[in-house]
């Protein structure tokens, strides 16, 4: 993974003529994921440590939506798209696709079975201590893998449009109109700080659908209690190849692939 990330690096620097930094670039996401693989591998499961205690809420609240989202349990594989990589061209080119499915989803992946394996250690030790610190590498890695999961159906080749029947009466009542909804939610993808995401959810409780942004990858659910319908990556690796620093301009643009049917699908089964 290290020297995937410094050619990438390497190979944006060149492309751009913009100086790559760790805050702020497409190799980004790689180099977290990379962390967390020597996060991970370095805790350590002390036998004989029974503590009092439970495993952390927020463990249960992230693969349980992963669950409902993908119906793997415990052991999870990188989803096939629907589409090949070159099929969102030309909103999102096909070497972002390729990269973005096969090397930064597919490494949120690993890391997350390698996180539950360890957690069921530590369960079985009862070392409580090492179920905490997996609380973060699960909350990260699974939120990857669910919040990609979902954005990948999000999009097709002949997206676009906007959506109709009750999706399109349920954005006009809780934003005014899909214009408006369409700004809010491209303002405020657009405004998350550093890497994250930008979402329209729906809010079981209040009966309406709302915009908000998560950081890094906290999966949304987990997160605000909003149910998942439409998601926006705004970490540097999803755009930075083709937009360049133009964040703006690409969560415009991703508009023209989004995939109305998939959203209308997950509006539909979150109401019920």
């Amino acid at each position: 993974m290290d020297s995937y990330v410094a050619a990438l690096e390497a190979k944006l620097a060149e492309a751009t003529g913009i100086k790559i930094n760790q805050m702020a670039n497409a190799a980004s996401e790689g180099a977290a994921i990379s962390e967390q693989t020597d996060f991970i591998k370095n805790i350590v499961i002390s036998d004989g440590k029974a503590q009092s205690g439970v495993r952390n809420p927020l463990i249960a609240k992230v693969l349980n939506n992963i669950k409902t989202e993908t119906s793997q349990d415990l052991k999870y594989e990188l989803p096939k798209l629907g589409y090949e990589y070159g099929q969102l061209e030309p909103t999102i080119c096909e070497e972002i696709m390729r990269i973005h499915h096969s090397k930064h989803h597919n490494g949120y992946v690993t890391n997350l079975n390698a996180a539950v394996e360890k957690l069921a250690a530590a369960e079985r030790a009862g070392d409580v201590n090492a179920m905490n610190q997996l609380s973060e590498a699960i909350n990260f890695n699974g939120g990857g893998h669910i919040n990609h999961t979902i954005f990948w159906t999000n999009m097709a080749p002949n997206g676009g449009g906007q959506p109709t029947g009750e999706l399109a009466d349920q954005i006009n009542n809780d934003f005014g109109s899909f214009d408006a909804f369409k700004k809010e939610m491209c303002a405020k993808s657009a405004a998350v700080k550093g890497s994250g995401w930008g979402w329209l959810g729906w809010n079981k409780e209040a009966s309406k659908l709302q915009v908000a942004t998560c950081q890094n990858q906290d999966p949304l659910e987990a997160t605000t209690g909003l149910i998942p319908l439409l998601g926006i990556d705004v970490w540097e690796h999803a755009y930075y190849i083709q937009y360049k620093n133009l964040r703006a301009q690409y969560v415009e643009k991703i508009f023209d692939v989004f995939n109305w049917t998939n959203v209308a699908e997950r509006f539909a089964k979150a109401k019920k």
